[in-house]
């Protein structure tokens, strides 16, 4: 899942190079797409898709091919995507904004899958108390979504970064860090969240429950490859909620679509029901518009793209928050309309919604 948010010399490096598909007569003739994803519960369903034929069985209906890529490294995947080695990318919004849309390439959020909503925590050794953390180190992997959230948890009790001390760690190593005895604070994801809580006693002491909607997991593309193709947005988001009704079926046909993301993830059934309880996965189309429509999106993009910049992950050129423009469903935006960067189209969804794929 969602590892370090920014690779800032890749993006300094690709603000001069062009989108992929820029309006070309070539790009316009794109047949043979790709996207990539790594491990978390909510992009599990990509996996399965690929797998089990229902992601060829959309590409075939709009004439293309289309596959989904699975990908060890998160940040490694953004920055293919990134350098224009696919189409798409699953990715969170925040690292939307800070790596293809900061490095120059025109992204767009084309499903706006889930939030986490329990998913990602901070868990205290020897306290039960959220306001014993000020004076500890706390492990995390810096300037993640696990940074940011950390800065909300502070938030919420009237402290700031000043107030603890960060310590980089690999999400690969989190576990076992818990374990050695100077450790005392860490901020992570399941599953090793869920790891740290039940097999070694730490305290969850807050949790993205507290945020929601803030953290939210995508499938991002690139936005000049979906204008000059839109048959590859329209077979993205039909096989997308095929596979999220059948996870919501309660048949055995769901059941085994669950045991194979289960397994694909390294835990049983029960394991990854429990993550999808802590993941506010929108499973019909309407839930998803419900949320991109609802108001929140700009709110959310200002804390994030603030962050950002304060920790200087926008970049050197960046002048302020608002170096990068993003633009929301209902045609409102948020940073320089003249470095639109980001964009939030539901447009793909609401057809899934009326039966038009």
């Amino acid at each position: 899942m969602r590892n370090l948010a920014s690779a800032l010399a890749l993006a300094v490096s690709l603000l001069s190079l062009p989108a992929i598909g820029t309006g070309t007569a070539a790009a316009a003739e794109k047949k043979d797409f790709s996207v990539c994803w790594s491990i978390y519960a909510g992009w599990m369903p990509w996996g399965y898709m690929q797998d089990s034929g229902i992601l060829k069985k959309w590409a075939d209906k709009y004439g293309i091919a289309i596959k989904a890529v699975q990908i060890n490294d998160y940040v490694e995947s953004i920055n293919q995507y990134t350098a224009g080695q696919y189409d798409g990318c699953a990715m969170t919004n925040m690292d939307a904004l800070s790596i293809p849309a900061a490095g120059g390439v025109d992204t767009t959020a084309l499903i706006a899958g889930d939030y986490s909503n329990g998913n990602d925590g901070l868990v205290l050794k020897n306290e039960t108390d959220l306001a014993a953390v000020k004076g500890q180190r706390v492990n995390l992997v810096e300037f993640s979504v696990s940074h940011y959230f950390l800065v909300r948890a502070l938030e919420s009790v009237g402290m700031t970064e000043r107030d603890i001390t960060t310590v980089n760690t690999s999400d690969a190593d989190m576990v076992s860090v818990y374990g050695t005895p100077e450790v005392t604070a860490v901020a992570t994801w399941n599953p090793m969240l869920s790891q740290i809580v039940d097999d070694q006693g730490g305290h969850l002491v807050f949790d993205s429950s507290k945020i929601p909607g803030e953290i939210i997991d995508m499938m991002a593309v690139n936005t000049e490859t979906l204008k000059d193709n839109p048959n590859f947005g329209k077979a993205l988001v039909g096989a997308w909620f095929e596979v999220l009704d059948l996870m919501k079926s309660d048949t055995p046909e769901g059941k085994k679509a669950l045991e194979a993301m289960a397994a694909a993830s390294g835990t049983d059934l029960e394991g990854y029901k429990s993550q999808l309880a802590a993941t506010a996965l929108f499973y019909t189309p309407k839930d998803l518009l419900a949320f991109t429509s609802g108001g929140q999106l700009p709110k959310t993009t200002k804390f994030v793209a603030e962050f950002l910049y304060d920790h200087g992950i926008l970049g050197q050129g960046a002048p302020s928050p608002e170096f990068v423009g993003v633009t929301f469903p209902d045609g409102s935006t948020y940073g320089d309309t003249n470095n639109i960067k980001l964009r939030f189209d539901d447009s793909f969804v609401k057809m899934a919604e009326t039966g038009g794929l």
